[in-house]
């Protein structure tokens, strides 16, 4: 297995560039089952999780071609099997968005619970609502999941989401394309990654209106074209480069991002002292003179975001004061933390979802572990910051989600190596 080593105590200074968005680009796998023709994604993230995607519609019977960085050409004229592979979905959460496609184009989907991080309880109770609304029968049997339309399309219906998901609005607004009649989605996430789905599937013919906001209305069609797709920028990487600049005191360049996307983020940054400079799609990130602690609270879009939860913790723990960090989407988030006390931070744990940090205080290297791909990038700036050697095993969780990670860190002075 594959570990990183780091040395501390460093500052970093230059310019790394900002990958597409792992969360956009596998959704667009997802949708290239909904047509017939050829699609092309542009700006996908070279990342574990994507070649897990691939792989997953490749056992579908759809022809998927890598042609250089971060492109890929996908046809899906025939689709063999309406069962998505159960060892490779195990591993990846967003596998279950694959579903809703599958099930309008084929009329069945068969799909396992869903794998990914360990951080906390993340049930499918939305997805399978959500099917059943929409006119299908759904079976639970051996472990397995087989939802089913029978001779009959899809129908569209209103469906309003108890709980405001991500992969549920994506799933349930894709599965609408194919749908007879008009699919209309309450209470909807409004995430980047959405909108940006739902231009690429109105520029294949579908028609869907209000992604963005908390209601999303699409018109079936019996058909959609190809298209080709560029993936958004990683706001959670450009995130997590901005707060690695601060946790150091360095100053970084982030290029080909969208500020746009990380405004709450950007103002909490700015509060505890971060000086930020920002063009149309850059942020240069300035040493701060003092770093003030401040808590956060974590949201759906546009809050501040979970994903960016155990980064920011790091960070406070180079700030002067106290902050409570209240962890609201997903209940365990929070238990990566207890690495990081034993790295020196002064943490005191509350309830599940709420901790207390203290700072400043000196971080010190050790060995540890990445429980997913979120706390393994704290790992890293925890590491950069701490003073001596640390070592970060399972770094496949973190290959998950950010390209070559170790490699463009090194370019603006990182001590990091893989071994």
């Amino acid at each position: 297995m594959s570990k990183f080593i780091i040395h501390g105590g460093k500052k970093l200074s230059g310019t790394i560039r900002v990958m597409g968005a792992k969360n956009a680009a596998l959704k667009a796998f997802a949708a290239s089952l909904l047509t017939r023709k050829t699609i092309t994604i542009n700006n996908a993230p070279e990342v574990e999780d994507i070649a897990l995607m691939a792989e997953l519609i490749k056992n579908l019977g759809v022809s998927v071609e890598y042609t250089k960085h971060g492109k890929y050409i996908i046809n899906a004229d025939k689709i063999n099997s309406s069962e998505i592979n159960s060892n490779i979905a195990k591993k990846l959460r967003a596998s279950i968005v694959l579903a809703g496609p599958l099930l309008a184009r084929t009329g069945k989907a068969i799909f396992p619970h869903p794998g990914g991080c360990v951080i906390g309880e993340r049930p499918i109770d939305l997805f399978i609502d959500g099917f059943t609304a929409l006119g299908a029968k759904v079976e639970h049997k051996n472990g397995l999941y087989t939802v089913s339309t029978g001779k009959n399309k899809l129908r569209g219906a209103k469906f309003v989401f108890s709980n405001i998901s991500v992969t549920g609005t994506e799933t349930l607004m894709m599965a609408g394309v194919l749908s007879s009649g008009t699919t209309e989605l309450k209470n909807c996430a409004c995430e980047p990654e959405i909108i940006s789905l739902a231009k690429f599937l109105n520029s294949c013919g579908a028609r869907i209106q209000g992604a963005g906001t908390s209601t999303i209305a699409i018109k079936g069609r019996a058909s959609i074209d190809g298209s080709e797709y560029k993936t958004i920028p990683d706001r959670i990487e450009a995130g997590s480069f901005a707060i690695l600049a601060a946790a150091l005191g360095s100053s970084i360049k982030i290029t080909d991002c969208n500020p746009d996307h990380l405004e709450v983020p950007i103002d909490v940054l700015k509060k505890i002292g971060v000086g930020i400079f920002i063009t149309k799609n850059s942020l240069e990130i300035q040493p701060p003179l003092k770093l003030k602690s401040t808590g956060i609270r974590t949201r759906e879009y546009p809050g501040f975001p979970t994903d960016l939860q155990a980064p920011f913790c790091v960070l406070l723990t180079q700030t002067e004061g106290k902050a409570l960090v209240h962890e609201t989407i997903y209940e365990g988030r929070l238990n990566w933390a207890d690495e990081l006390k034993r790295m020196g931070a002064d943490i005191l744990n509350l309830d599940p979802h709420r901790i207390e940090i203290r700072g400043p205080t000196k971080l010190r290297g050790r060995e540890i572990e990445s429980p997913d791909i979120r706390a393994g990038m704290a790992y890293i700036i925890a590491a950069l910051c701490a003073e001596g050697q640390s070592v970060i095993n399972n770094i496949y969780q973190i290959d998950r989600g950010y390209e070559k990670i170790e490699e463009r860190l090194q370019k603006i002075g990182a001590d990091i190596r893989r071994i």
